[in-house]
């Protein structure tokens, strides 16, 4: 939506490739009609995302108008207006000093909370980056006191990255314990299974685990996510090469929520063989549904136990 942002984070991926230096396209009335197209085009699903959205609120109230289901990855920094009625995912990355390490922002989190407590369309996503792994608890404990929803996210490698927050093999595992305790501890606030902990913190990637169909990595324009599927840059240009979920990752290191909400979802098939697994992976659409649509409230999870993904 906007190729500025009012922070800069490390491993940002929006940063990162040519879509940074794309023109940006200000006019409400432009977008409107690229979403008119679109909703003609059978599309009934937005995202909407950075840099930074909440920078560009005509924009963001163009697109409701036209699609109103949908959602905006946010830093939460700025309070989206309520007349914008999609879900809002508040990206958190660990405590306050962390995000003012590593995202330059003082007091982050109670800023977000004072931005969204008590808002229906809020869903705090807590991204778990190898340091900072044990500073969930502190996020979750103040999240779950303001009755905050909140939900996981997995650091992914951008293409060519090689920082600090890279997973190993030990802080996969640790994070899927971690991932677990908090979901059983505020069952109210997370929104989580045991299922969704599983192919996180896998050691092999959501791409690997389930043949990911997106179409940066699929030449197929059959019926289905390659040819539905689109991502729109500042300049209402797309790129079916660079067009991912969240584009610019390295797949075989790809953990993000957003693709497995997709990916997980739409293997129905995969997950018929036995009635646990089965349950485990109502479980991920609940979840799913729960994240990304307004209204739906998510239900107690059906399996309390850890499925591994079927062949794996």
């Amino acid at each position: 939506m906007a190729t500025r942002c009012n922070m800069r984070c490390d491993g940002c991926y929006y940063y990162n490739g040519e879509k940074q230096f794309t023109q940006e396209n200000l006019d409400p009335k432009a977008w409107r009609d690229l979403f008119r197209q679109e909703k003609n085009r059978g599309i009934t699903f937005v995202v909407l995302a950075g840099a930074e959205p909440s920078l560009v609120p005509d924009l963001l109230q163009a697109c409701y108008d036209e699609i109103p289901l949908g959602c905006i990855a946010t830093n939460g920094l700025n309070r989206i207006p309520e007349s914008v009625g999609y879900k809002i995912h508040i990206s958190v990355w660990g405590n306050d000093d962390t995000s003012f390490r590593i995202r330059k922002a003082k007091n982050l989190l109670k800023k977000q909370i004072d931005n969204y407590e008590g808002d229906p369309r809020a869903v705090f996503v807590y991204t778990f980056c190898k340091d900072t792994i044990d500073e969930a608890y502190e996020a979750a404990e103040l999240l779950a006191s303001h009755n905050c929803k909140i939900t996981f996210n997995m650091f992914s490698a951008p293409l060519n990255y090689s920082g600090n927050l890279l997973h190993t093999p030990g802080t996969l595992d640790k994070v899927r314990n971690v991932m677990i305790d908090l979901m059983e501890k505020y069952p109210e606030s997370v929104l989580f299974s045991y299922y969704n902990s599983v192919v996180h913190t896998h050691k092999n990637s959501l791409y690997q685990l389930f043949s990911c169909p997106y179409p940066r990595m699929n030449p197929s324009v059959a019926f289905g996510l390659g040819r539905s599927f689109r991502q729109y840059r500042t300049d209402l240009t797309w790129d079916r090469a660079a067009a991912c979920c969240v584009p610019d990752t390295d797949c075989n290191d790809c953990r993000h929520y957003a693709a497995g909400s997709a990916i997980v979802t739409s293997k129905l098939s995969r997950h018929t063989g036995n009635a646990e697994i089965f349950k485990s992976w109502l479980d991920y659409v609940d979840t799913y549904l729960a994240v990304w649509v307004k209204g739906y409230d998510k239900g107690e999870n059906l399996c309390s136990h850890i499925e591994q993904p079927p062949g794996f």
